[in-house]
């Protein structure tokens, strides 16, 4: 016999495992992210400067999946640890250009060890995280295009 709720119940849902796995995901990367001085999230914008050098806010807003009200203290806090700097552009005076500075590029040397740290703390093979990124992408892309490639 069918329960009417079974649609509702928690280990129906798609929403959980995804909310559990990211949450644990974050907690798995702190101590490796505390030795950079660094959050997650300012750690995924960091990412994204180190690929791009330079960018706006709208970019990394777009980049990230997030609201400038996360942004926009993120990168100040980000310029107070030295990592980044922001200017005018010189064309639009309105749109303010991020670029790494001299310790924010050094710091990239030292994220390097942090991808092979976490793929030993997740334990799937690398065709099951090939197969997790591509329909994760594409609940993302449901949403949004992939950002700025």
């Amino acid at each position: 016999m069918s329960n009417k709720y079974e649609s509702i119940q928690l280990k129906n849902q798609i929403c959980f495992p995804l909310y559990a796995a990211s949450n644990m995901i974050t907690r798995k990367y702190k101590p490796f992210l505390d030795e950079l001085d660094l959050t997650y999230t300012q750690y995924i914008a960091m990412m994204v400067l180190w690929e791009k050098v330079q960018a706006n806010e709208k970019l990394l807003c777009e980049a990230l999946c997030l609201k400038s009200n996360t942004v926009t203290p993120l990168l100040k806090k980000l310029q107070d640890k030295g990592y980044i700097e922001k200017k005018k552009d010189k064309g639009d005076e309105r749109n303010l250009v991020i670029t790494l500075t001299k310790a924010g590029k050094e710091l990239r040397d030292k994220a390097l060890r942090v991808p092979e740290c976490m793929a030993k703390e997740v334990h799937i093979t690398a065709e099951e995280a090939e197969v997790l990124y591509r329909i994760l992408y594409k609940i993302i892309d449901d949403e949004r295009m992939i950002p700025y490639d």
